[in-house]
C-alpha cells in the first residue's frame, strides 16, 4: 500500500507526483458526453473557431479529477477512509487538447476526527500546471485518513 498514514502527512509537506499526462481528445469528449454535458466550448470545434480561445476547452471535470487521482499513488492510495468534500475549486488558465498536466500537492492542515478517534482528517491543496507551468487548476480537498495500526 503506496499510500501514508494520518501521523505520516505533515502541514507544508509538498509532493511533486511524477505522473505526467498529456489530454487527448478522446479524454475531452469521453468525460464530457459521460457527464451528458452538451457545451459547446467542449464539442464544437466549428464554434470555438470563433471565441477568444480559438479551439475547444478541456471540460473542468476532467482537470479536478487528474489533479485528486495522480496524486493518490503517492499520498492516499489505501489509507483513505472516505474524501470529506473539495473546496475553492478554480481554475485560472484554460486546459487544451495537446496540453500536459503535473501535479503538486501541498498538506495544508492536520487534526484529529473528533467523531472517529481511529481516523484523522488531512486537507491537501492540490495544483495543476500545464507544460508551460502555468496554473491550469487548483483545489482543497479533506480527507478523513486512516492512522498507523498498533
Amino acid at each position: 500500500m503506496p499510500g501514508l498514514y494520518f501521523e505520516q502527512f505533515e502541514v507544508g509537506q509538498v509532493f511533486d507526483h511524477a505522473i505526467r499526462r498529456t489530454i487527448t481528445e478522446t479524454d475531452n469528449v469521453l468525460i464530457t458526453t459521460m457527464t451528458h454535458n452538451p457545451a459547446s466550448l467542449h464539442l464544437d470545434a466549428e464554434y470555438m473557431k470563433n471565441t477568444e480561445f480559438g479551439e475547444r476547452l478541456v471540460n473542468s471535470c476532467l482537470t479536478l479529477g487528474l489533479m485528486v487521482g495522480i496524486s493518490v499513488n503517492d499520498t492516499t492510495h489505501g489509507t483513505t477512509v472516505a474524501n470529506l468534500g473539495w473546496d475553492d475549486v478554480r481554475f485560472p488558465k484554460p486546459l487544451f487538447c495537446g496540453d500536459t498536466v503535473r501535479i503538486e500537492t501541498e498538506v495544508l492542515e492536520t487534526r484529529a476526527s473528533r467523531s472517529r478517534p481511529e481516523n484523522g482528517i488531512v486537507v491537501f491543496a492540490h495544483r495543476a500546471f500545464n507544460q508551460r507551468d502555468e496554473l491550469v487548476g487548483e483545489c482543497k480537498r479533506s480527507a478523513l485518513m486512516l492512522r498507523k495500526p498498533g
